[in-house]
């Protein structure tokens, strides 16, 4: 049975990859972003959203951005364990605006757990600028008995869809719908 988290926990959530034992965040989200050893140190915050959960992330660079907003998107979804062994995987989505490849880049990783129960365990974003996302993923199977459900998420929405420059570099916003 999966731990379920309220609207208003989410709301008050704050991840931060750089202070990742915040006192206020639940002990399996500190193991989470203690597990996330990446090149980049990502940063996201989930809010409540009508009938939705949004997700606002951060980062120095653009790159970086994609690498938190993915895993804000797998907080919402549950704490997957991965299993298997891993499977190399490339995306590249070409566009005209960057909100948009990020919103789809977000959407090809729903669709590769929805269809495949994947995730992505390991992240190298290539190149992320107006027209292009490319990323290289190392992705492995979900063990679904052992990892813990928090929410379906439908849909990556277009709603409130926003990358903004900001002093420490790039804010994300993305609305999910559950």
């Amino acid at each position: 049975m999966g731990f379920q988290i309220s609207k208003f926990e989410i709301s008050r959530l704050r991840f931060d990859a750089r202070n990742p034992i915040a006192t206020h965040a639940p002990l399996f989200l500190q193991i989470a972003i203690q597990s996330i050893k990446c090149n980049v140190k990502p940063s996201f915050e989930l809010f409540d959203h009508t009938a939705d959960v949004g997700i606002r992330a951060w980062a120095a660079t653009m790159p970086e951005l994609a690498v938190a907003a993915g895993e804000g998107l797998y907080a919402v979804i549950g704490e997957m364990v991965p299993a298997g062994e891993p499977q190399r995987l490339t995306v590249d989505l070409v566009g005209s605006e960057s909100a948009v490849l990020l919103r789809d880049y977000l959407h090809e990783l729903l669709v590769l757990f929805d269809r495949d129960l994947r995730c992505a365990t390991s992240v190298e974003v290539l190149v992320f600028d107006d027209s292009r996302l490319s990323a290289t993923l190392e992705t492995r199977l979900v063990d679904p008995q052992r990892s813990i459900w928090h929410h379906e998420v439908q849909a990556i929405t277009y709603h409130e869809l926003d990358i903004r420059k900001i002093a420490e570099g790039y804010e994300a916003t993305l609305i999910l719908d559950i």
